[in-house]
């Protein structure tokens, strides 16, 4: 059960709204369109907004229909109804394009757009978001694990072209498909694990451990603070993390539940340094400068995961959608204010759960 809303919108003259003949033939040419698709359409009331039109009628199946004229000459279209699981849509999406072209060419439109419905109010969330924050709506067909964890909103759903996505306060994390997400943040065959001892900074879906064990390191120490996360994974996304979530310690591997950055202060006292520090943790922040509490916690994690480096030591990171330069280049000023002089190599990859190119970044010691 959920409401459908349908947009669609058109560009004419902005005289057409301005002149108030032509508004009137404007409102006629919308209300017979919208007669002729609609039965027992009945309007509901208009009214004048800051010289714009706005017009409310009712149609079939208690769908409520909004036509908005702007001054600048933007008419838009919206419909909304909700459908009950075993209703048939109130048009299907072909009979929405023909109800496009009609009003397109009713108001000698010079362009117009109907965009598929938004479906609102299901059980699982079908909307994420790109890293710059535009909208992509997903093949997601089930809610497999949902719960709320002291520190997140942890949700598992399946997607058909994914399979199973987990999605972290709303933002997808991890799906499946995206086992190069995992092999372009190690580095895969440029980097040698073998025999290294390493440390991962979050990685709660357990996919850089459970990959980074192929790869016959002396000893993994992972630090995660959210355990319902772990859970969650190990029972639902075992194609991504097989069995490595299921104890919190193997022979040459050990799981923390805890908070990374006081466990790397206490790394830091005992004087402890590792070949590589992975930092799987949160994404660079999409902002137009880089202050706020997120610059500050990447700001400690970097400096934290630098002083327990060895010389020749690594850290691996991802950082933000390659849509995002400013952010990335902010990122990268980070970098060289560090309190130790770094060099950094990145590297970037499509995820197919971000529906985009992803960056990713090797910092080393000068």
């Amino acid at each position: 059960m959920v409401a459908h809303t349908i947009l669609l919108d058109f560009t004419v003259s902005a005289n057409v709204i301005a002149d108030l003949e032509k508004r009137s033939n404007l409102k006629s040419a919308i209300a017979n369109v919208l007669g002729e698709h609609f039965i027992g359409l009945k309007p509901l009331t208009e009214s004048n907004i800051d010289g714009s039109l706005l017009i409310l009628y009712t149609g079939p199946r208690g769908s409520l229909i909004t036509v908005r004229g702007y001054k600048e000459g933007l008419v838009t279209l919206n419909i909304e109804y909700f459908k009950q699981d075993d209703e048939e849509a109130l048009l299907t999406f072909e009979q929405w394009r023909y109800l496009e072209a009609d009003v397109a060419m009713a108001l000698n439109s010079q362009r117009s757009k109907c965009l598929p419905p938004v479906r609102r109010g299901t059980v699982y969330d079908l909307y994420l978001t790109l890293s710059d924050e535009r909208l992509l709506e997903y093949d997601i067909d089930k809610l497999v694990f949902e719960a709320r964890s002291p520190y997140q909103k942890v949700q598992i759903v399946h997607s058909k072209s994914l399979g199973n996505l987990l999605v972290l306060d709303e933002l997808q994390n991890m799906s499946e498909a995206d086992l190069i997400y995992t092999e372009t943040l190690m580095q895969r065959g440029k980097e040698n694990y073998a025999g290294k001892e390493i440390v991962i900074l979050g990685g709660g879906d357990g996919g850089l451990l459970w990959e980074l064990l192929k790869e016959k390191p002396k000893y993994i120490t992972m630090l995660e603070i959210d355990d319902v996360v772990m859970k969650a994974c190990s029972q639902h996304m075992r194609s991504i993390c097989g069995d490595c979530l299921d104890k919190r310690k193997g022979d040459n591997y050990e799981i923390i539940v805890g908070d990374c950055v006081k466990a790397l202060a206490h790394m830091i006292e005992e004087g402890r340094q590792f070949d590589y520090v992975f930092g799987d943790l949160t994404d660079i922040p999409i902002s137009t400068t880089p202050h706020g509490d997120a610059w500050d916690f990447i700001r400690l994690i970097l400096n934290s995961s630098v002083k327990v480096l060895k010389p020749t030591g690594k850290y691996m990171t991802h950082g933000n959608g390659a849509s995002c330069p400013e952010s990335l280049k902010m990122y990268e000023e980070v970098l060289s204010q560090l309190c130790v002089p770094v060099t950094f190599a990145k590297d970037r990859a499509f995820v197919p759960s971000f529906f985009e190119d992803w960056i990713f970044y090797q910092v080393s010691l000068k």
